[in-house]
């Protein structure tokens, strides 16, 4: 169960989503250090320390108390290393995710794999009800991913991407300050 006090580990068939931890700054810099990753989002790679700060920021929580930042890095376990990572941002019975998975361990469906054990685990704790996630319009993949995880294009459009959405009506909508 994932609660107030944040996030819990939760698994699919080949990866271990683990809690997001300050030390995963080092393998995750490693992890994310392709600047193809942000065609789509733009920006680029972060340090190692760049990281640890953003991590601190994301560990310690939102400051809007009604807000929750739910975050885990992605473990397989086969190669017993860090892939990517998962979030939520919850906000009443509504959740925002998004996922990365390192350009190494694309085109293997772990992203698929993620965030369908991401929708499955929050729906399963009894607090989330609606899943929403942004998909930028050239990123096919992200489609992909999104649609396997069991949302569906709204044509509801935010800041160039289109939001994508599983479950009845939220009585809040979730906001991206998660992903700070």
């Amino acid at each position: 169960m994932t609660t107030n006090n944040g996030p819990s580990p939760f698994s699919t068939t080949r990866l271990d989503a683990l809690p997001l931890r300050v030390a995963h700054a080092d393998e995750m810099a490693a992890v994310l250090g392709d600047p193809a990753l942000h065609t789509f989002t733009g920006g680029a790679p972060e340090s190692a320390r760049e990281l640890r700060a953003r991590y601190e920021r994301q560990t310690a929580g939102s400051p809007d108390p009604a807000e929750l930042w739910w975050n885990w890095v992605l473990r397989v376990r086969d190669e017993d290393g860090l892939a990517g990572y998962v979030q939520a941002t919850v906000r009443g019975s509504g959740a925002e995710i998004a996922w990365v998975t390192g350009t190494q361990w694309q085109g293997r469906g772990y992203a698929k794999e993620a965030a369908g054990g991401l929708v499955a685990h929050l729906l399963g704790g009894g607090v989330v009800r609606t899943v929403i996630a942004h998909v930028h319009p050239g990123h096919t993949a992200s489609a992909a991913v999104a649609a396997a995880a069991g949302l569906v294009r709204t044509g509801e459009w935010e800041d160039g991407e289109e939001r994508w959405r599983l479950g009845a009506g939220a009585s809040s909508e979730p906001s991206a300050a998660g992903r700070a």
